[in-house]
């Protein structure tokens, strides 16, 4: 579930908090699942893959994720990205625009203890993404760090990102697709509200 702390005042954050909370009362399957779309400079190439939002605190939403990783190299070469949930009960999806950047370390190690071992043990075996023989072998690592690792210490190449969103778009499907668009964009300390045509 994504956590609120220090929730921001401003109509589009207070909207995403108020839809949240209604997909989870329609029971919506891992409703914090959010799709981040990053740039991959070198191959000129947009990359997109679902991660969990854990944290809503103020602007930031904030995921974790193992820095050596293609998304993290992304991030740092390109720091903006588009992220998009769908909550299919609702049928509502949220697009956002945001830049992004690490969290700090001290944030990073207390999120690490306050975690399962397990979760833990997974992020220390695993050099995400990288190719390995077989998933035997994923297995294999997963169980010796398990046994074997200090399960509490974050590693340096582990830790979170914050997207602070300059433009959400609220999007309500309609059985007759005359679909509700509305378009939030900062301009800057300002939020400004348009409705988009379906």
């Amino acid at each position: 579930m994504i956590k609120f702390l220090n929730l921001n005042e401003n109509i589009p954050f207070q909207k995403f908090k108020e839809l949240y909370d209604k997909a989870v009362s329609y029971d919506q399957k891992i409703p914090y699942a959010i799709s981040i779309s990053s740039l991959n400079k070198d191959k000129k190439e947009v990359d997109s893959r679902f991660v969990n939002l854990k944290i809503v605190d103020g602007e930031d939403f904030i995921f974790f994720s193992n820095y050596n990783s293609p998304k993290s190299i992304q991030f740092k070469s390109h720091d903006q990205i588009a992220a998009l949930i769908f909550w299919d009960e609702l049928n509502i999806q949220v697009r956002i625009k945001a830049k992004i950047k690490k969290t700090e370390r001290e944030f990073n190690k207390l999120y690490f203890e306050a975690r399962s071992k397990y979760k833990n043990a997974l992020a220390i075996s695993s050099n995400q993404s990288e190719d390995i023989r077989s998933y035997e072998d994923v297995s294999k690592n997963f169980n010796n760090a398990l046994e074997k690792s200090d399960l509490y210490y974050c590693p340096d190449y582990w830790g979170g990102f914050k997207f602070t969103p300059y433009q959400f778009e609220f999007w309500y499907g309609h059985d007759n697709r005359v679909n509700k668009r509305e378009l939030y964009i900062k301009k800057g300390t300002k939020w400004q509200k348009k409705i988009l045509q379906p």
